[in-house]
């Protein structure tokens, strides 16, 4: 899995928006159906918060929620950490650098958007969706976006022209087509079932779906 540092962490924002059709649309009916489901108080885990964005946004819907920001890039979490200070959240997110111990936390719901394809299906992803579930409360939901195997023959292709049409360059593009094919590790929708089961989650429920990236909405068993 990634470790996004130095200029690949500061230009992490502008990036993947023209990496990901529906990008800003997942992050929207993540955070709605989080606002139907806790319209109170809430404490809620974002696994991979990257650069804290999406926390950001989250903490705007509602202020009782609470967030831990967990990553694996430190240069990440120090933008995080900037915005949370500059936005006065700082008091509300708590920032964890690295692998979460078993049952650290006690999280209403668990946020893996745009993670699980970076990590390796040879026991990593495994351990990964083993260690969310830890993090949740009996009654716990799992909210997770990824790129998944392409469903056609020009799924992929199909999906890089959106990539073009939202503003990705010749050069992002060809190194996007090496990612595709080298760097991600996207699984279909029965071995997310039976990755998910393993971990102790129930049935997927999808709620988007747009050219390779699909997103779920998953309770804890």
């Amino acid at each position: 899995m990634p470790t996004f540092t130095g200029e690949e962490a500061q230009n992490y924002d502008s990036r993947i928006t023209k990496l990901v059709p529906g990008y800003a649309l997942i992050h929207q009916l993540t955070g709605a159906q989080l606002l139907a489901l806790y319209p109170d108080s809430a404490t809620i885990l974002v696994v991979g918060a990257g650069t804290g964005k999406e926390i950001v946004e989250l903490a705007q819907l509602n202020p009782s929620w609470r967030f831990i920001a967990q990553d694996v890039s430190a240069d990440m979490l120090a933008i995080a950490d900037q915005h949370f200070t500059k936005l006065g959240l700082q008091e509300r997110v708590q920032i964890h650098h690295g692998a979460i111990s078993p049952q650290a936390y006690q999280a209403d719901a668990v946020l893996c958007l745009l993670v699980m394809h970076f990590v390796k299906d040879n026991g990593d992803k495994a351990s990964l969706f083993k260690q969310m579930s830890e993090q949740l409360k009996s009654n716990g939901r799992l909210f997770i976006a990824d790129l998944e195997k392409p469903v056609t023959s020009f799924e992929r292709e199909a999906q890089l022209i959106v990539c073009k049409q939202l503003g990705l360059t010749d050069v992002g593009e060809q190194r996007m087509r090496v990612n595709l094919e080298h760097e991600f590790y996207p699984v279909d929708k029965m071995r997310l079932a039976e990755l998910l089961d393993i971990a102790g989650f129930g049935i997927a429920k999808p709620f988007f779906k747009a050219l390779g990236f699909a997103g779920f909405v998953v309770d804890k068993q």
